[in-house]
């Protein structure tokens, strides 16, 4: 009877640890370990399976081993923006992590709490706005690439409508949306680009159908902002066409996907961590583009014709090599008010800050 007891708590503590555990993710088994080693770790908002913004991260993260192999890396996959990533974090500092990368822009107020709480740990922030001593924020200018997809997606729609799967309304998805429809504009005047916002960031069957619901409405190219390749299988499932994001997604949709603003963290996260071992660090607000290789856009596939191809080509070319940017005037907002003038760019605390839509959007920020 003892026996049969204890087999049971055995196996009640089994399932209990399993299912504590669901959903969060934690690796430290790269680069060199011992006691003197710089621990740096990664928290990430979906899982590193995601194909997408996760991914990409932890991509970056495998570069940084692969170019400092005596750093010692940590990840925790799948963490829910809010009070939990508080927790999270805490916790890596307390395991002794002198460097952590937050990915996700929820995570920016559990940052700043924790940072105060740890001044000799360094905080790098993916895409948010605040700063302190010890935290940094870093981005990059995805709607760069984002405009190259958009002209893209305007020579190949024939029924002139381009749905567009967002994920949340905050200044970064409204930034990237405004983009792709400039581009759209740049080469197609009569084309629309109608968004749908899911708001979620990993959620294959939402995203899916919310790519579906465009489809049914017109819609003959398909968009994303979201961290899955369900609305580019949704648009070959109808035959259509598809647009990806975060990383070269034509794996999954063969038969639909066109090209894929991409990322490139590894780069920027070996000089920042360079940076903080050589004590030469200071917080700051990176913000790199195509010119810089933390954005980029993947190769288009052969659905793309010679005659777009070259014009992708020529306005990577301006992005790179003169001063010319994608919100640069003349720019109207959904009500053809005038938002930038010919000839000005946007700054970017304005870049920042975005929560208008250009003409030729058709959605309400936030439905």
């Amino acid at each position: 009877m003892r026996k049969k007891l204890l087999l049971f708590v055995a196996l009640v503590m089994t399932f209990t640890m399993i299912f504590t555990g669901c959903g969060q993710k934690t690796t430290a088994d790269e680069g060199k370990k011992g006691d003197d080693q710089l621990k740096v770790a990664f928290v990430y908002v979906g899982p590193v399976g995601d194909a997408g913004w996760s991914y990409a991260h932890d991509e970056g993260r495998k570069y940084l081993v692969e170019n400092m192999p005596e750093v010692e890396t940590t990840f925790i996959e799948s963490v829910p923006e809010g009070s939990d990533s508080e927790r999270v974090l805490t916790e890596l500092a307390e395991k002794g992590n002198k460097i952590i990368f937050a990915t996700s822009f929820g995570y920016m107020d559990s940052v700043m709490n924790v940072a105060k709480k740890y001044p000799d740990v360094t905080f790098l922030h993916c895409s948010g706005y605040k700063t302190a001593e010890n935290v940094a924020t870093y981005f990059g200018r995805m709607y760069q690439p984002r405009y190259l997809s958009g002209v893209v997606a305007g020579k190949k729609t024939k029924s002139n409508e381009i749905g567009y799967v967002a994920a949340f309304p905050i200044p970064e998805v409204i930034r990237g949306i405004n983009a792709f429809t400039l581009g759209v504009k740049s080469v197609n005047p009569e084309a629309t680009v109608k968004v749908v916002w899911t708001n979620t960031w990993y959620d294959p069957a939402k995203e899916k159908e919310a790519a579906k619901s465009l489809l049914d409405a017109g819609a003959d190219v398909i968009t994303q902002h979201q961290d899955t390749p369900g609305p580019q299988q949704a648009a070959q499932e109808q035959n259509a066409f598809s647009i990806g994001y975060n990383t070269d997604m034509s794996q999954f949709a063969p038969e639909a996907y066109l090209t894929s603003p991409v990322w490139n963290w590894g780069p920027y996260y070996v000089s920042a961590v360079k940076a903080i071992q050589e004590g030469t660090w200071k917080s700051e607000k990176y913000w790199g583009g195509i010119k810089a290789g933390t954005v980029d856009l993947a190769p288009m596939t052969n659905l793309v014709d010679d005659e777009t191809k070259a014009m992708v080509e020529e306005d990577k070319k301006k992005l790179m090599e003169t001063d010319w940017d994608v919100f640069t005037g003349m720019i109207k907002d959904q009500d053809g008010n005038v938002k930038v003038e010919e000839g000005k760019t946007l700054t970017d605390e304005e870049l920042l800050s975005m929560d208008w839509f250009v003409e030729g959007v058709e959605g309400t920020i936030g439905k």
